[in-house]
């Protein structure tokens, strides 16, 4: 039997767009399974249009309560409007990534093979809360049917900042895994910021996404493996990427960050060095 798969997918533009990156991960979900889009900006049905023929629902209203707000509405849709005990497996994503990179399927299928009640693609092994990134979570029946995660995602509330977020729900949710006696894994290990840093050794270790924020963080001085990864990918990803990056920055930005030229991109990375020598920062 066909594996039944639920993507509850939470999606932000500070434009209010649909971008072409989007529109892109939202069709290879489609492809797996069923997918809500949830998005916490005011999109209008005609930005969600370019999604439509991909979703089972797709809103966009401003909520201010980050992913787990667009993956609390998504889940409360779906359980008015679908029968959950149907899916063999439920997924709370998010597009704070570009991707998939490699065919987002045969991941689906070794992460489902695990014996573990959750999963995820990257593990945070932070010293004292390890936790699934909460970009790409995945969960059993014995998890997205039970009381807990119920009362979990409808407690989801707007909070005083991203640190409390990060604490409450992305923290809590992994936490919440082990109090209830459920076994979580991941496909990746990652310490630190290394899965916003690292990208090209994670393209090569065939990690399926790339962080969107490599595209601001460092200075610039990511741009040389960004370039890297542009260029091993298709075509259509990497014109979707450009073109949502482009929305985003313009082109005099993206032509910038994506220089050939040695000289500009040795003074990015000693730029970023002295930056985190005087102020501590990454």
């Amino acid at each position: 039997m066909k594996t039944k798969r639920l993507f509850l997918f939470a999606g932000y533009n500070p434009k209010n767009l649909v971008d072409d990156a989007l529109a892109y991960y939202v069709h290879e979900l489609s492809k797996c399974g069923d997918v809500i889009v949830v998005m916490d900006c005011d999109c209008p049905k005609s930005e969600l249009k370019k999604i439509d023929k991909y979703c089972v629902h797709a809103s966009g209203a401003r909520h201010g309560e980050y992913d787990f707000g667009s993956y609390k509405r998504a889940y409360i849709w779906a359980t008015k409007n679908l029968n959950l005990s149907d899916y063999d497996f439920v997924y709370m994503v998010n597009d704070s990534v570009y991707g998939p990179m490699y065919p987002i399927s045969q991941y689906l299928k070794q992460m489902e093979s695990l014996p573990h009640d959750a999963f995820g693609i990257v593990c945070n092994p932070h010293k004292h809360h390890p936790h699934i990134q909460s970009w790409f979570i995945g969960m059993n029946k014995n998890v997205f049917t039970s009381k807990w995660l119920k009362e979990f995602i409808l407690s989801v509330t707007k909070l005083s900042s991203k640190g409390a977020i990060t604490r409450q729900y992305e923290h809590g949710f992994s936490q919440l895994l082990t109090t209830h006696g459920h076994g979580w894994t991941c496909l990746y290990t990652v310490r630190g910021r290394g899965v916003y840093n690292k990208i090209k050794k994670l393209y090569r270790k065939k990690m399926p996404f790339m962080k969107r924020v490599a595209f601001t963080r460092t200075h610039g001085s990511l741009g040389r493996q960004i370039v890297y990864i542009l260029n091993h990918i298709s075509p259509k990803l990497r014109d979707a990427i450009l073109n949502s990056v482009t929305d985003l920055y313009g082109t005099k930005y993206v032509k910038w960050l994506l220089t050939r030229n040695p000289l500009r991109i040795a003074c990015r990375k000693i730029h970023h060095m002295f930056h985190k020598i005087y102020s501590g920062g990454f």
